[in-house]
């Protein structure tokens, strides 16, 4: 397999992303703004990519390190402040909003505001931000998380920050998704295997059947080195 984690992490997420969908990324989001890009190259042209500087479809010539950075709004179409993006998604209209957390448990519960007890935690997180008000109001909120063991896949959250319609959490293991009022493994990257992901998640791996994420075609690896040539969807591993 000539791919990483963090390929097939960008890949499986810009695939989940449709033509003429409202899409936003927030801070220190840089898997996700590759994705989106991605996705643009290939099958959703028309996706609507507002971000946290304020941008709107614009066109950066390259990515920086930074996903607030000024070079976020190189192109864009109009300037759509943060505010507006909450009002935006409590009105429904921002289709996914992509965010990440500390710790997530079995029901969907995310914790981005302490480890240990809240009045005296171990260690004390920035707290929801946006994510307080986009996980439950956003059409579809996808998670991604770079890391994945027991201490981020837990069976009880320290500190329930957020929760709600999570569409689906993409780690450098596997996929879960939300069903019937918890998390189900929807497939595995063939860079892992089953036993990976039981071996590091803190509940209990339920799934129907063995799935595996289906592979990055030619064209997909093609583009994401066109569309983020620095690795910067790396950074975070």
């Amino acid at each position: 397999m000539n791919y990483r984690p963090s390929d097939i992490m960008t890949i499986a997420i810009a695939r989940m992303l449709k033509n003429d969908e409202t899409v936003f990324h927030g801070v220190a989001s840089p898997l996700p703004m590759v994705a989106i890009q991605l996705a643009k190259s290939l099958q959703a042209p028309d996706l609507i990519y507002v971000n946290i500087t304020g941008g709107v479809d614009a066109k950066p010539l390259k990515f920086s390190k930074s996903t607030d950075g000024p070079e976020l709004l190189k192109g864009t179409k109009a300037l759509f402040p943060l505010s507006e993006i909450f009002d935006l998604s409590m009105r429904g209209g921002l289709d996914v909003a992509f965010l990440s957390g500390i710790q997530f448990d079995s029901y969907g519960n995310v914790n981005a505001s302490v480890v240990g007890d809240y009045h005296k935690p171990k260690v004390r997180l920035p707290g929801g931000a946006g994510s307080a008000v986009l996980i439950p109001t956003a059409k579809r909120a996808i998670i991604w998380r770079t890391k994945h063991d027991k201490r981020t896949f837990v069976p009880k959250c320290d500190f329930v920050t957020t929760r709600g319609n999570i569409h689906k959490i993409v780690t450098p293991l596997c996929i879960f998704a939300f069903k019937d009022g918890r998390l189900v493994l929807d497939s595995i990257h063939k860079t892992s295997s089953l036993q990976e992901v039981i071996d590091n998640t803190g509940f209990e791996v339920v799934y129907d059947k063995i799935r595996f994420t289906e592979d990055p075609t030619p064209e997909e690896l093609k583009m994401l080195q066109k569309v983020d040539p620095t690795d910067i969807r790396s950074i975070e591993f």
